[in-house]
């Protein structure tokens, strides 16, 4: 339980100095920010595949599974946008 308690606290923590940090981001360097967010969500793909292969405990398989669906939605996310900046600077006639 106490570990579970250290997780979920630097989980809070983390959401709170990433609002904070982000909403100090000028508007301009949002789409650059969102492609850097890849690869940590990517990573967070892996340490969950991780977490699937080593643990039998439910919860753990539980938030494994939470962790991979809410990374893989921001990858898919960050590659969408990161698309349609790319297109913003393509020449019109091609």
């Amino acid at each position: 339980m106490n570990e579970l308690l250290i997780m979920v606290s630097v989980f809070i923590l983390s959401i709170i100095i990433g609002y904070l940090l982000i909403s100090k981001v000028p508007p301009l360097l949002h789409t650059p920010l969102m492609s850097m967010t890849n690869a940590i969500s990517a990573v967070t793909i892996l340490g969950a595949l991780l977490v699937f292969a080593v643990t039998s405990d439910l919860t753990d398989t539980l938030l494994g599974a939470i962790a991979i669906a809410l990374a893989a939605f921001n990858v898919v996310g960050g590659f969408t946008i990161t698309e349609r900046m790319l297109k913003l600077f393509k020449n019109k006639k091609e």
